[in-house]
């Protein structure tokens, strides 16, 4: 059984839909999960915490104080136990407490404590779903790294028909058992990848270095650990915060130099390699102690070539490692990504054009082409959180 053994916080909010948390939590234990339940004080106006107790097998939570001696229920630790939070229903309040980080209650202080992925699954009437806030508070959380499970259509209690009935619970369970097995497709693996730019120093206070944001490779990063992965990520200098992720360890570099340093350690202990970093070609044969004054009209910079870091480490693979470069090409496009393969030794190469429109540096979206000896995918424009998506699946498939 997929769920067997994994441990799920459900929290159960003030909806008529909080009945269905009683089928939810036998579904789940029926398939040898251990479930936790906190509720909202509003949620017992709809199921007693005796019923979702008995069910759970576990005491239900609803305050921060256990009882009169003065005993908390302490929600850092409820939110490192579990590994998987399930939010079922989520109201449209509850939905705004989470976008803001609004604290008011346990089940919002273990929110914002999980170390585990978050599934929420709103459930409201019609009006109040495809409101514009709660539209935008959908994506928010999604953007936060919330995993939604859409609401269904249907009959709303409301009397109306239409989107906002909450999930039903077999999907639900459908959802968690996805993510499960999705999660666990490069478990034990190790993955380095590298990101971001390079910054090539002309003196104390200028450098060379290109447009690279970072944000494809900070992306590749979040997926492969939502995939089961350690990963190790060089990166370069960006301006990204990485979310809280247990499994993913950070280097931040700032020259090729360093990089090339940094990832000649770590990639003998790779599995899996991804060279997603825009990494200078040349750099200032000679960095100036000081500050270089200007004079004259014209100023010439010697510049001598970097380490080409997935070149040489190519050469020092071994039998089992598997290796990704990207090409981020202007002309010639198709014939100079697949070149990458032979002379880079890679098993992979992603290809992207700055022909095509929202896609390069800087931006939040990215239009890629997998490239492989034999094999040879197009996608379409998507954003980079979904293009990281496919790129750690086919090396998944690959791999298993």
């Amino acid at each position: 059984m997929i769920l067997k053994g994994k441990k799920i916080l459900l929290g159960v909010t003030g909806s008529i839909a909080a009945y269905k948390a009683a089928h939810l939590i036998r579904l789940l234990k029926k398939n040898e999960a251990e479930v936790k339940v906190v509720m909202t004080a509003s949620a017992s106006d709809f199921i007693t915490p005796l019923t979702l107790s008995t069910l759970s097998q576990n005491p239900v939570l609803i305050d921060f104080i256990k009882d009169k001696t003065g005993t908390w229920n302490n929600h850092v630790e409820l939110g490192l136990w579990a590994d998987a939070m399930l939010i079922a229903p989520t109201t449209a309040a509850t939905l705004s407490k989470m976008t803001s980080g609004l604290a008011d209650n346990l089940l919002m202080a273990i929110y914002l404590s999980a170390k585990c992925p978050v599934f929420f699954a709103p459930a409201m009437d019609l009006d109040m779903y495809r409101h514009p806030t709660t539209k935008r508070n959908i994506l928010q959380l999604e953007k936060d790294g919330g995993i939604l499970i859409d609401a269904e259509s249907g009959e709303l209690a409301s009397g109306l028909d239409g989107k906002g009935r909450m999930a039903e619970p077999e999907n639900i369970l459908k959802s968690l058992e996805k993510y499960f097995v999705k999660s666990g497709l490069l478990q034990g693996k190790t993955i380095m990848i590298t990101a971001g730019p390079t910054k090539e120093f002309i003196d104390p206070v200028r450098y060379i270095t290109n447009a690279s944001s970072g944000k494809m490779g900070y992306a590749l990063a979040i997926e492969a650990a939502a995939k089961g992965a350690h990963v190790k990520l060089i990166s370069g200098p960006v301006n990204i915060d990485l979310p809280s992720k247990n499994n993913i360890e950070t280097y931040h570099v700032n020259s090729a130099e360093e990089m090339y340093e940094c990832a000649l350690k770590e990639f003998e202990k790779a599995d899996i390699a991804i060279f997603s970093a825009a990494v200078a070609d040349y750099t200032p044969k000679v960095v100036a102690k000081k500050k270089i004054k200007k004079k004259g009209n014209e100023m010439v910079i010697e510049l001598v070539k970097t380490h080409d870091i997935a070149g040489e480490l190519g050469k020092l693979k071994k039998e089992g490692q598997f290796t990704v470069g990207f090409a981020l090409e202007t002309d010639n496009e198709l014939t100079n990504a697949q070149n990458k393969l032979k002379s880079k030794n890679f098993d992979m190469v992603i290809l992207n054009s700055l022909q095509d429109q929202g896609a390069g540096f800087g931006v939040d979206t990215n239009k890629i082409t997998i490239i492989e000896l034999e094999q040879l995918t197009e996608f379409e424009l998507k954003s980079k959180k979904e293009v990281a998506k496919d790129i750690i699946q086919r090396i998944a498939e690959k791999l298993s």
